[in-house]
């Protein structure tokens, strides 16, 4: 029998805010500050204290629901949502469900099926938990992640693939980081993905019993992971077995998912309002303003790359998933005065991206100002130096932070493109060489690409190669009249 992969997801994305999200701690990165130093009897869970909103974290909140063409309810609860973990200190976690922030979104997704409409079933605000650090014997908590703003987002299960799964989730980070709410840095953990997954028989409108896989925080590791539990479900079921609905964590040394624990259902939470908070109310006037300030959002700025710049699906996209790269494409556009865009756009997202790949940089920490790019590409275009050339020259202006036009003067590598130059070097190689020559006048037609060689040899590499090719051919078909 054949199965068919029902996949839905939950991503919870940590918003940017100065503060928690119910009290007046200041949020820290986890990753680097010492533990437990940004607590206080609020986000503690200490008794009596109460919370209190933070209303930047609803204004993020409402910018991602606009964004994702969410119905915004202008009524929300906040609720206890109770189970126990050490990393939760009051027991709970303040967080919504029955009337959450925004419901009934949208997101289009480009995959190499085309493009796929992804349903939002719902956008809510929550706390965080703290972090937990685990040895042989004993168990550490750092609570200065406690009571961080978080904002979970649910689609519903409209997936069916690990492909679609990672363009879905590429797709809400890029609208994240253009709307400035999360930085998008998965490796510290900022954004997290869950994916529920189950199998059904292909054609059945049944859905099967799902599995969730836990806080995958890289694209790579949820591909794979979603990729290997599709494969577990369907040998289970093709092998007469049940698959048990719980809470999978993801080993990527070993490359599968492990069991953790059954996994509970919606009742086992106790879902009730939070006593301690009043009803969220959204008023019109501020959902308007937050609507008027949203920025151009990645598929808007993918499509104008396409339309005003001519740029192809795959470049426009490669430099439109970044809300930094595009400024960059853009800033060296603006600088270039009349330098073609296609090579504009395939130096960045070719040579330039590939140097920063290796040092390990984002676009923000490029040590090349468009600016400087900009000079670079302006001398290549005028023919001063060629492309073998520009590239070297890339590469230094990488590690030097030196300009182009610096480099090339050091190095003596501007392009020689006077045609009388290279006509007397290529009469100097013809003259040289009587022997090779004579073998091609004699039929040897490939050592013109080893005449060619030799005169810009002579050139010691700076001549022109289509001015050189040129006169090479119009000296060579003159010989060959003579000859013939």
């Amino acid at each position: 029998m054949h199965y068919e992969p029902v996949i839905g997801l939950e991503i919870h994305a940590e918003l940017q805010t100065q503060s928690k999200m119910f009290c007046a701690c200041p949020v820290v990165d986890s990753t680097q500050a010492e533990p437990n130093i940004v607590v206080c009897p609020v986000c503690a869970g200490m008794p009596g204290v109460l919370p209190v909103v933070n209303q930047r974290a609803v204004e993020y909140g409402l910018r991602v629901a606009l964004a994702l063409q969410c119905q915004v309810n202008q009524r929300s609860i906040f609720a206890r949502k109770n189970y126990f973990y050490p990393d939760l200190p009051k027991g709970y976690q303040i967080s919504q469900y029955e009337e959450p922030l925004a419901r009934h979104g949208r997101l289009l997704i480009h995959t190499s099926q085309g493009e796929k409409l992804v349903r939002i079933r719902r956008v809510h605000l929550e706390e965080d938990t703290g972090k937990l650090t685990h040895f042989e014997n004993y168990t550490l908590v750092d609570l200065n992640r406690a009571g961080v703003p978080l904002l979970e987002i649910v689609t519903e299960p409209d997936l069916r693939s690990a492909e679609e799964v990672r363009a879905y989730a590429v797709a809400l980070r890029s609208v994240l980081r253009y709307l400035g709410v999360n930085s998008g840095d998965m490796q510290k953990g900022v954004m997290r993905i869950e994916p529920n997954i189950s199998l059904r028989p292909t054609g059945s409108e049944r859905l099967g019993t799902r599995t969730e896989i836990k806080n995958l925080n890289s694209f790579r590791a949820l591909e794979r992971a979603v990729d290997y539990e599709i494969q577990r479900q369907s040998q289970v079921l093709q092998h007469g077995g049940v698959v048990l609905q719980e809470t999978r964590g993801w080993d990527e040394g070993r490359g599968v998912t492990v069991a953790q624990r059954s996994k509970e259902a919606e009742q086992d939470y106790r879902y009730f309002p939070e006593p301690d908070l009043p009803p969220l109310l959204v008023e019109a006037q501020w959902l308007q303003s937050i609507a008027a300030g949203l920025p151009e959002l990645p598929a808007a700025r993918l499509q104008r790359f396409q339309e005003h710049y001519g740029l192809s699906d795959y470049t426009a996209g490669v430099l439109t998933v970044e809300p930094a790269a595009a400024d960059y494409f853009e800033a060296v556009v603006r600088a270039a005065n009349g330098t073609p865009l296609t090579m504009i756009a395939n130096w960045i997202s070719g040579d330039l991206f590939g140097l920063l790949n290796q040092e390990g940089l984002g676009i923000e920490g490029c040590p090349i100002t468009p600016q400087a790019l900009a000079g670079l590409l302006r001398i290549l275009n005028a023919g001063e130096i060629n492309q073998n050339t520009a590239k070297i020259a890339l590469a230094e202006m990488f590690s030097s932070g030196q300009s182009a036009e610096t480099i090339i003067a050091q190095h003596g590598w501007r392009q020689i493109s006077d045609r009388d130059h290279i006509a007397g070097l290529v009469a100097g190689v013809v003259d040289d060489h009587p022997e090779e020559v004579k073998a091609y006048l004699n039929g040897k037609e490939n050592l013109a690409r080893w005449l060619f060689g030799q005169v810009m040899r002579a050139a010691k590499g700076q001549a022109n190669p289509q001015v050189l090719q040129a006169e090479l051919e119009q000296q060579l078909n003159a010989l060959k009249a003579g000859y013939e």
